[in-house]
């Protein structure tokens, strides 16, 4: 943890830059507005964990009426197991054998799911958990668009009966759309979600086939949970980026149904040079992530147009002139892109409470899982 980056009960003009800063009063905003939601349409709330990677946030959103939390590596899992967190779902495959060992291990400590998309992974899951004792409940994953990892929907009910026959448990369906969260047309998206529902419901048919029950299935993003919790086949939802919502999400078309969320995570900078033509701030890459688009600037007419390592170059944008830049000195808020990557390159979130123009610390948050790859 960067000890010096900030004190508790300071003014937010005192944190050092660059920093990753939450503003308290839009992520619990967003928190609440999520929770409220998923109970109204009755499905369960599992968020993703890989995207804020914090222990403290996670057992807030499990305050908050979530019932535990996604990762998407092993290392995620047990670094959160440590911390307290009893409820994880790595949605995602594990094939090494050391590896499924370690799963095997975690799954006598806390609640544990994992993802299966092979006959290989589950005997080597198999075999981890009869060495070991513990078994985690396991989903078969499906593919249901993504073109990622996940079985055809008709195979679902074959691999479900080899999870069985080995005598692991069986938790359900594993129905992620990655690209259909970032679809920009609300209608797009939806268009989307219907198809991921058939293609559930043939795989549940293809479970029941196999006269196996399907307890569950789960799956569902910010782009998408509108559609899925009203589908009538998902019974749980993977949210993750809502909390904090980037720039990639702000620029989606939302849904008629859903709640409104504000941004709530920044990257505190503040303008290191200056000329007649724009200003540099002390933000580049190893601050922001850029696969999503540059970051854009809060509240002033500015958009970055060039970036280095410790550098990030704005200029007037839209209405805005010369006259508007930043002075030297001055604290510009930027807003990542994608919120993912760029908590990544950070070890400590400084919550801030009352807003960023007269906010002050109200915590310093380990970023628990940076660099937990593996």
């Amino acid at each position: 943890m960067q000890r010096s980056l900030a004190r508790l009960g300071d003014p937010l003009d005192t944190i050092a830059t660059p920093a990753l800063v939450i503003d308290l009063d839009a992520m619990e905003c967003n928190l609440g507005a999520m929770a409220v939601f998923a109970r109204s349409h009755n499905v369960r709330l599992r968020p993703h964990a890989k995207m804020h990677k914090s222990a403290a946030i996670a057992k807030a959103q499990i305050a908050a009426g979530a019932v535990g939390v996604c990762v998407q590596k092993l290392s995620e899992a047990e670094v959160l197991a440590d911390a307290g967190i009893a409820d994880i779902f790595i949605s995602n495959e594990v094939i090494d054998a050391a590896k499924l060992t370690r799963v095997a291990a975690l799954a006598g400590r806390i609640t544990l799911a994992i993802a299966v998309d092979s006959i290989l992974g589950v005997d080597r899951l198999a075999e981890a958990c009869k060495a070991v004792g513990g078994a985690p409940n396991v989903f078969v994953e499906i593919d249901v668009g993504q073109g990622r990892c996940g079985v055809s929907p008709a195979a679902a009910g074959a691999l479900a009966h080899h999870v069985v026959s080995r005598g692991l448990r069986f938790a359900g369906l594993q129905a992620y759309q990655g690209g259909a969260q970032h679809l920009r047309g609300a209608a797009e998206r939806e268009a989307a979600a219907r198809s991921v529902a058939t293609l559930v419901r043939e795989a549940q048919k293809s479970i029941t086939s196999a006269g196996i029950a399907c307890p569950l299935v789960t799956g569902g993003g910010t782009g998408t949970f509108v559609f899925e919790a009203t589908s009538g086949v998902c019974g749980e939802l993977q949210v993750g980026s809502y909390l904090f919502m980037d720039c990639e999400y702000a620029d989606i078309e939302p849904a008629e149904q859903a709640p409104r969320f504000e941004h709530a995570l920044f990257v505190k900078s503040q303008v290191m040079s200056r000329s007649a033509s724009h200003v540099v701030v002390d933000a580049g890459l190893k601050a922001y992530a850029i696969d999503s688009g540059l970051p854009r600037v809060r509240g002033r007419e500015l958009e970055m147009v060039n970036y280095g390592d410790e550098h990030g170059i704005l200029k007037p944008s839209g209405s805005g002139s010369a006259a508007d830049l930043p002075l030297l000195g001055e604290t510009v808020w930027l807003v990542p892109g994608h919120c993912d990557p760029t908590v990544n390159l950070h070890d400590v979130y400084v919550a801030v409470r009352g807003g960023l123009e007269r906010g002050v610390v109200e915590a310093l948050w380990p970023v628990d899982t940076r660099g937990c790859l593996i």
